[in-house]
């Protein structure tokens, strides 16, 4: 995705690109680029990016610790999860 698409984005800048290791129930490893946190019907997300070769975003709920430290939440509702994923994509077509 062209950098200029993600300005509604939060992501720290400062930093170079962040990336995060996601191990799944099945023991598989993805090493995923963090795209950004946003906000959707007021709960806050984050858009991850498997370094995999695929054009696949991964979308969970984002809770921040407030110690430099974050977890990512399982979206169990289908509504919820349609509901990111729209705002998602919405501020991808800004």
């Amino acid at each position: 995705m062209a950098e200029d698409q993600n300005k509604d984005l939060v992501a720290d800048e400062s930093q170079e690109e962040d990336y995060i290791t996601l191990e799944f129930d099945d023991g598989s490893v993805v090493e995923c680029f963090i795209d950004g946190v946003f906000e959707a019907d007021g709960k806050e997300y984050i858009a991850l990016e498997p370094d995999d070769g695929t054009d696949d975003v991964y979308i969970y709920g984002y809770k921040d610790n407030g110690d430099d430290t974050f977890e990512l939440v399982e979206i169990e509702d289908d509504s919820e999860f349609s509901t990111a994923v729209d705002e998602f994509d919405r501020l991808m077509m800004d």
